[in-house]
């Protein structure tokens, strides 16, 4: 029966229909639209792509981050509305399990870096075993050459994934044991945050769709900057 993926953690904005042993159908846009102009068109597009109405889907899947902090929020809303609406259940997925989902093969470490601002990332290591998805190291905020360096010093060669390897490529370049993903698999997309939900679902890990929240590890900027006004109010 289909699922379908919400995917807006970054400026990659995708939507999926799939069941569990195929993909029947994907969007996928990459270009500096607001999530909020465009996710919607995009779910919509997929259902109608797939031939499948929502009354028919048996699961919403969304990745929950980190990443940016509106898209992530606007993915969310979408997804738990149309999974309340419906009363079928969600599965929050985290960004780093998505990006894993594109090398899903053993001897190699998935490292995700997504942008964490001021310089820093998001940063994890996933590995495949015998079909199963491991965490190696939990996602954490690090500069981005500390990162590196721990990629650079692992057993397993590193394919690193997300938005800030996109944009920092010729970093990359002369790294010995750590390679940037290929074009289409270096950023998150909605095929496999369903598959993941997918597998999820079918265990029985279903997210509480009142409680289910995006995983932000830190503050936004916003928030930071408001506490730093509030603490200078309280000092005058």
């Amino acid at each position: 029966m289909p699922v379908l993926a919400i995917d807006a953690a970054t400026m990659v904005s995708s939507a999926a229909v799939a069941t569990k042993d195929r993909l029947l159908a994907e969007v996928v846009m990459q270009l500096k639209k607001p999530q909020s102009e465009v996710l919607m068109g995009h779910i919509m597009d997929a259902l109608a792509i797939a031939h499948v109405d929502k009354s028919e889907l048996t699961g919403i899947a969304v990745n929950i981050g980190p990443g940016s902090f509106t898209g992530l929020r606007i993915g969310l809303a979408a997804a738990k509305m149309m999974a309340y609406a419906l009363d079928i259940p969600i599965a929050g997925i985290r960004i780093d399990e998505v990006l894993a989902y594109h090398y899903p093969v053993e001897n190699i470490y998935s490292a995700a870096f997504v942008d964490a601002q001021k310089g820093n990332v998001y940063f994890s290591l996933q590995k495949w075993d015998k079909g199963c998805l491991q965490t190696v190291r939990e996602m954490t905020v690090l500069e981005m050459a500390e990162a590196v360096d721990i990629c650079e010093g692992m057993d397993r060669p590193v394919v690193a994934m997300g938005d800030v390897v996109q944009r920092r490529l010729d970093e990359f370049a002369r790294c010995l044991n750590t390679r940037p993903a290929l074009p289409h698999h270096i950023m998150p997309r909605a095929a496999n945050t369903a598959f993941a939900g997918i597998h999820r679902l079918a265990s029985g890990r279903c997210d509480n769709v009142m409680t289910l929240e995006p995983l932000y590890i830190r503050r936004s900027e916003a928030e930071e900057l408001w506490e730093k006004r509030r603490k200078e109010q309280d000092k005058n």
